[in-house]
C-alpha cells in the first residue's frame, strides 16, 4: 500500500516545495515594501478614528499603539507574510492543479490557466470587497460604540491579525464559484445536489460569518449576504456545466439496474441448478 502512495507523496512534496519557495521569495520582496503595505492596511482604521473623532472628544485622542518591545518588527513580518501569500497565490494555485492533473482527462488538464486566473481574481475581489465595503462599516461601528466614555487605543498587533483574518475569510469565500465550476466540470457535483444542500449551506454560511467577522450583526450580514449570493451563483454555474439528469431518466436507470440484477440472479440460479443436476447425474 505504501508503495502505491509513494509516487503521490513524492509529487506532493515537490508541489509543496515549489509553493513554499515562491512564498519565501515573495516574502522578502514584500518585506522591502512593508511600509506602504502597512499604510494601506491601516487606512480603514485611520479613517474610522478620524470620522469618530468628529463626534467624540475622547475619540479625537484615539491612536494606534504597540504593546511589545519589538512590536513594529513583528507587525512588519505579519504584513509581509500576508502580502506574500497574495503575491504567490497564482503559483500556489497552479501547483494544486498540477498535483491533481494526473488524475484528469487530457482536455481537463488544459484548464490550468482558467483555474489559476479565476481563483486569483476571485480571491482578490473578495479581499477588495472586504477592504472597501466591510471594514469601513465594521470599524466605524466598533470604534464609535462607547467612544463617548473611552479613548480608543488600538493595538497594532491585534489589528493586523484581525485585518488579515477578515481579508482571508472573504478571499476564500469568493473562491466558491470557481471551485463549484471545476467540481462540476469533473462531474463531482450537480445543480440538484447543491440546491438540496442550500438549507444546510445557509446555516454554515452564518456560522462562518460569525467566526470570521467582528462580533456585530452588521458585519456578519455583510459577509453572509455575499456568500449566499455566491452560493446561488454557483448553483447556476453548476447547472450550466453539469446539469442533473431528469428524474424520469434516473428512475429508468434504476429500473434497468434492478432488471440487470434480477437477470444476474436468475442466471446464477440456473447455473446452480445445472451444477446440481450434473452432480446427480454423476452419482
Amino acid at each position: 500500500m505504501f508503495d502505491e502512495l509513494r509516487p503521490h507523496l513524492v509529487e506532493l512534496r515537490k508541489r509543496l516545495a515549489i509553493s513554499a519557495a515562491s512564498l519565501i521569495v515573495m516574502f522578502f520582496v514584500m518585506f522591502y515594501f512593508h511600509e506602504p503595505i502597512l499604510t494601506w492596511m491601516v487606512q480603514p482604521l485611520n479613517d474610522a478614528l478620524t470620522e469618530v473623532g468628529k463626534v467624540s472628544v475622547n475619540a479625537a485622542n484615539g491612536m494606534i499603539t504597540t504593546s511589545q518591545v519589538g512590536g513594529a518588527f513583528f507587525v512588519a513580518l505579519k504584513v509581509s507574510f500576508f502580502a506574500a501569500i497574495l503575491g504567490a497565490l497564482p503559483i500556489i494555485l497552479s501547483q494544486i492543479w498540477f498535483f491533481i492533473a494526473p488524475g484528469l482527462y487530457a482536455h481537463e488538464k488544459k484548464m490550468v490557466f482558467p483555474f489559476v486566473a479565476g481563483g486569483t481574481i476571485m480571491f482578490l475581489v473578495g479581499v477588495l470587497f472586504a477592504y472597501y465595503v466591510v471594514t469601513p462599516f465594521g470599524f466605524d461601528f466598533l470604534i464609535t460604540f462607547g467612544s463617548f466614555k473611552f479613548t480608543p487605543l488600538i493595538n497594532i498587533e491585534d489589528y493586523v491579525g484581525f485585518f488579515t483574518k477578515i481579508m482571508f475569510g472573504f478571499g476564500l469565500a469568493f473562491e466558491l464559484p470557481v471551485f463549484a465550476y471545476f467540481l462540476a466540470l469533473l462531474g463531482l457535483v450537480d445543480d440538484r445536489q447543491m440546491t438540496s444542500f442550500f438549507k444546510y449551506a445557509i446555516v454554515i454560511i452564518f456560522i462562518v460569518a460569525a467566526l470570521l467577522t467582528p462580533p456585530d450583526v452588521l458585519t456578519q450580514l455583510l459577509m453572509a449576504g455575499p456568500l449566499v449570493i455566491l452560493y446561488l451563483l454557483s448553483i447556476l454555474i453548476v447547472k450550466m456545466v453539469n446539469p442533473a439528469a431528469p428524474i424520469e431518466d434516473e428512475e429508468n436507470e434504476d429500473e434497468d439496474e434492478e432488471e440487470d440484477e434480477n437477470n444476474l440472479k436468475v442466471e446464477h440460479h440456473e447455473d446452480y441448478d445445472e451444477l446440481v443436476d450434473d452432480g446427480k447425474k454423476g452419482e
